[in-house]
């Protein structure tokens, strides 16, 4: 029994879950080539009840919870989960502003201006702010090594 727990503990991979914008950013086929570890992409070809659950079901069982924020965003949704997770598992979050165009849409000003200053925010509230996916898979490769150092002591 105690060789089967230790299997088990070796056999979990650390789980990134890829929040953020969608609306066809390609920020997720950017990042994942540079991950070290396992991934929940939320993003389905058709959003129903049944996708949702999925997602909320993997954001609250992943090691890491990443937000990427994109000008392609439309709504406020992403923002108000990074600064919710910053909160109540800093230690596990993750949030990523790519100011750069992207789908020939650009960040006003204001807006850039807003969300740095939520991106210091997250940061105030112990989780990390990156401004490059570079950035944000070198810290979760360090963070899920850790992690999985810690599972298999």
């Amino acid at each position: 029994m105690e060789q089967l727990a230790s299997d088990t503990a070796k056999a979990h991979q650390p789980l990134v879950f890829l929040g953020g914008t969608c609306n066809g950013s390609t920020w997720r086929s950017r990042i994942i080539p540079l991950l070290t570890c396992d991934y929940f992409d939320p993003v389905v070809s058709e959003w129903n009840e049944a996708a949702r659950a999925r997602e909320l079901d993997a954001r609250a069982h992943a090691d890491i919870v990443l937000y990427a924020l994109t000008p392609l965003m439309e709504g406020c949704y992403s923002v108000a989960e990074a600064v919710d997770d910053s909160n109540k598992r800093p230690a596990s979050t993750v949030m990523v502003l790519l100011a750069a165009p992207d789908g020939g849409k650009e960040f006003t000003s204001h807006q850039l201006r807003a969300l740095r200053q939520t991106g210091e925010l997250v940061k105030r509230n112990g989780a990390a702010y990156f401004e490059s996916l570079e950035e944000a898979a070198d810290f979760i490769a360090q963070r899920t090594t850790a992690c999985q150092k810690e599972q298999e002591s």
